[in-house]
C-alpha cells in the first residue's frame, strides 16, 4: 500500500491508456511512432494528469530503451551529464531516453546543454510541459522535436479508470467496496479531466469510507463530493490549466455576455489561476474586440499589469474590469483574420522579392534592369499618401485586410476612400 494508486494501476498496454485517443487511436501519429520501434526526440504538451509520463515509459519499453527521468523544477546541467556519462555504460547500449518534465522550468543554458546530446544521438529526448512549448522551450529545442499536444480527458473515457481504481482497492485491502449511485460518475465529472487526481481520489474515498453492518465499506456520495471539491481546489491551485474554462471565457466574450464572462473568470480567479486568466484576456482584446475598440489592448494591459501587481485577492477588481470591458466592447476579428491570410501567402510563396523602392541600399549592380531607388516619401505629399506599389509583383493585388462593420474600422475606411479616391481620380 505504500506505492500510490495511481502509480500502481498504470496501462499495461497502449489500448488501456485513457483518452488521447487524437494521438493514441489505431492508425494516429504518436501510436505509429511508438509501433514502429524507432523514436524521434517528441515534445509533450499539455495538462497534468493526462498520460503524458505513462505514454513516455511505454514508448522507452516498447524501444528497448533505458529510461531515467527528470524534473525541471529540480534538474540541474550536473544532473543531465550524469545521465550522458551513462551512454558510455552497458545500460546504453541501446540507448537512452530522457524523459524531462516540466522542462519549461529549465533556463535557457540547462535547455542548450541538451543541444547537442540529442543531435549526436547519445540520447533521445522526451519533454513534457502544461505551458506552450513555442513560448517556453528554447527554438532550437523544438526545431528538433515534434510536438504532440494531449488533452483533458473526458468524465466518459475516466469512468472506466475510477472503477477499475475501486477493485483495485478492493483487493488490496481484501475488504467488499460498495459505492452509492453516482459515485464514479461524481469523480469522473469533479476532477477537471486529470485522470491521476480521479484515482488519488478514489484512494481517499476509500480510506475515509464507513463500514458497513457486514464487514464492507460504503463511500458514500456526501464524503465524495467534499473530498472531490477539495481535490479540485488543490488542482487548481498548483497552477494547471483549465482548457474547457479558458475556451468558456473567451467564447462568452466573444459572444458579449458579460455575465458568462465573469462566471468563468470568477472560478479561475477562485482556483487562484490569475496567469492563465490575465493571458487569456491579453489574446482576447487583440483578437476578438481588435481594431472596433484599439483602446482596449492599453485597458487590458493596465488591468493585468494591475492586477498581478496586487496579487489575490485585490487582483480580482481590474481583472473584472478588463473581462467586463471586453465583453461590452464591440468586436471585430479583422486584423486577425488579416495576419492569418497573410501568413498562409507567406508559407505558400516562400520569401518573395519585394519592389526595388522599398529596399535599403542605394547602389544598383551592373545588372540592375532599374537603377535607382525611386521611392516616393508620402509625407512629401498632400495628406500624406501618394501611391505606390509596396506588396511584391506575385501579390501586388492581395488584400488581407478587410474593414470591420464598427464604427472605428468603418470610420477609418471613409477617411482612406476619400484621401485614395482623390488621389486616383
Amino acid at each position: 500500500m505504500s506505492i500510490p494508486l495511481a502509480e500502481r494501476i498504470r496501462p499495461k498496454s497502449l489500448d488501456e491508456i485513457v483518452g488521447q485517443s487524437h494521438l493514441m487511436g489505431e492508425g494516429k501519429p504518436l501510436r505509429r511512432i511508438i509501433e514502429s520501434g524507432t523514436i524521434p526526440n517528441l515534445i509533450f504538451y499539455g495538462p497534468s494528469g493526462v498520460g503524458k509520463t505513462t505514454i513516455a515509459r511505454f514508448i522507452a519499453e516498447n524501444a528497448n530503451m533505458t529510461m531515467y527521468k527528470l524534473n525541471g523544477t529540480s534538474a540541474s546541467v550536473a544532473d543531465i551529464k550524469q545521465i550522458i556519462a551513462e551512454t558510455e555504460m552497458i545500460g546504453g547500449m541501446n540507448g537512452i531516453l530522457l524523459y524531462l518534465d516540466e522542462i519549461q522550468y529549465l533556463n535557457k543554458k540547462q535547455q542548450q546543454s541538451l543541444l547537442e546530446y540529442i543531435e549526436n544521438g547519445k540520447i533521445t529526448l522526451i519533454s513534457s510541459t502544461t505551458e506552450n512549448p513555442y513560448f517556453y522551450v528554447y527554438n532550437a529545442i523544438i526545431s528538433r522535436s515534434t510536438v504532440f499536444e494531449f488533452k483533458p480527458v473526458t468524465p466518459e473515457q475516466i469512468s472506466p479508470a475510477i472503477k477499475r481504481a475501486f477493485d483495485l482497492m478492493a483487493q488490496d485491502i481484501g475488504t467488499e467496496v460498495m459505492l452509492e449511485e453516482g459515485v464514479v460518475e461524481h469523480i469522473a465529472r469533479g476532477c477537471g479531466g486529470d485522470v491521476r487526481k480521479s484515482i488519488n481520489t478514489v484512494e481517499l474515498c476509500v480510506l475515509s469510507a464507513e463500514n458497513g453492518a457486514k464487514g464492507e465499506l460504503l463511500v458514500k456520495m456526501d464524503t465524495v463530493r467534499e473530498l472531490t471539491q477539495r481535490s479540485n481546489m488543490r488542482y487548481d491551485r498548483e497552477g494547471d490549466e483549465h482548457y474547457d474554462i479558458l475556451s468558456a471565457l473567451q467564447k462568452s466574450i466573444r459572444g458579449s455576455d458579460e455575465n458568462a464572462a465573469i462566471h468563468y473568470a470568477a472560478r479561475l480567479i477562485e482556483a487562484g489561476d490569475i496567469i492563465s486568466l490575465c493571458r487569456r484576456l491579453l489574446v482576447i482584446a487583440s483578437e476578438d474586440v481588435g481594431l472596433a475598440y484599439p483602446m482596449a489592448v492599453v485597458i487590458t494591459k493596465s488591468c493585468v499589469d494591475s492586477a498581478l501587481q496586487l496579487g489575490l485577492p485585490e487582483a480580482r477588481i481590474p481583472l473584472a474590469e478588463a473581462v467586463i470591458m471586453l465583453a461590452t466592447s464591440p468586436k471585430s476579428n479583422s486584423a486577425y483574420m488579416a495576419m492569418n491570410n497573410a501568413l498562409e501567402d507567406v508559407k505558400n510563396n516562400g520569401p518573395l522579392d519585394f519592389p526595388r523602392h522599398l529596399q535599403n541600399k542605394h547602389f544598383d549592380g551592373a545588372d540592375a534592369k532599374v537603377r535607382g531607388q525611386h521611392y516616393l516619401y508620402p509625407h512629401d505629399y498632400p495628406d500624406h499618401w501618394v501611391k505606390q506599389q509596396y506588396l511584391p509583383d506575385a501579390l501586388k493585388d492581395r488584400v488581407y485586410y478587410e474593414y470591420g462593420e464598427n464604427k472605428t474600422e468603418q470610420a477609418a475606411k471613409a477617411y482612406w476612400a476619400k484621401v485614395k479616391g482623390d488621389k486616383n481620380g
